[in-house]
């Protein structure tokens, strides 16, 4: 093992970026009784799903050019500076709807930074060097900025691990502290690629719970097209906060 992996193992970093979500208020206890006295996962409303596999195969395919073009991209600055290249995926484990499942992305930083052992265990920390921007590449640092690196998980909504929107899912050391902190919402759907809450990124209101419970109160009440018409709103204002860049 490299001497940067070795000491990010030793030291096991938390970046309070990567996880700014917080324990559930006695407001929220007392708005949603109901959901926390869920014991099950929710079952999958099937609109939603067909909605998630079609707009994921249609944008897998929108995609396909742009990631070719990034791989091309990470050649380029792998033969340029060495110590950049590398593979341009990678999984860790994470949670949707209590289950573990290998949460696909771009891998943003310098090889060196990242640990082999914890990488093939599936461990999250392995890659936790991505929160600091003096660890990523050239290429990693552009994609972060727009949110490229989540593109593979086109895929994982496309096989059913996860769905467009829903609490974004976590880690799985992660996921145990939100659980332990007193949150259901990850327990109960499939985690999405945009969250009610994610969209707040860059405001004080991102990690707020509430947006989660709001989501799982409407979809467990609303109608087939009030739940898709709820989907698409989040769409379009997670499309704005990606093209301002704020991935960072």
């Amino acid at each position: 093992m490299n001497e940067a992996a070795l000491s990010a193992t030793q030291q096991r970093p938390e970046p309070k970026e990567a996880f700014p979500y917080k324990p559930p208020t006695q407001e929220i206890r007392d708005k949603y009784p109901h959901i926390f006295a869920l014991q099950k996962p929710l079952p999958t409303r099937l609109p939603k799903q067909v909605f998630d596999k079609l707009v994921a195969g249609f944008l897998l395919l929108v995609a396909s050019p742009f990631l070719l073009l990034l791989k091309a991209a990470y050649l380029i600055e792998g033969w340029i500076i060495p110590e950049n290249k590398g593979p341009m995926f990678f999984s860790y484990n994470a949670m949707s709807a209590g289950k573990v499942f290998p949460k696909y992305k771009i891998r943003l930083i310098k090889t060196k930074y990242i640990d082999p052992v914890g990488a093939a265990k599936g461990d999250w920390y392995a890659f936790s060097a991505e929160w600091t921007p003096d660890s990523r590449t050239h290429v990693g640092h552009f994609a972060k900025k727009f949110y490229m690196d989540e593109l593979p998980q086109f895929y994982s909504i496309l096989i059913g691990d996860m769905s467009l929107i829903g609490p974004r899912p976590l880690a799985v050391h992660h996921y145990e502290r939100d659980r332990a902190q007193g949150n259901v919402t990850r327990f109960l759907i499939k985690g999405g690629l945009l969250g009610l809450g994610h969209v707040h990124k860059g405001t004080p209101e991102m990690g707020n719970p509430i947006y989660e419970y709001e989501y799982i109160d409407r979809y467990m009440n609303s109608s087939a097209f009030g739940l898709l018409w709820l989907d698409l709103v989040i769409i379009g204002r997670g499309i704005k906060v990606i093209l301002q860049g704020k991935g960072l």
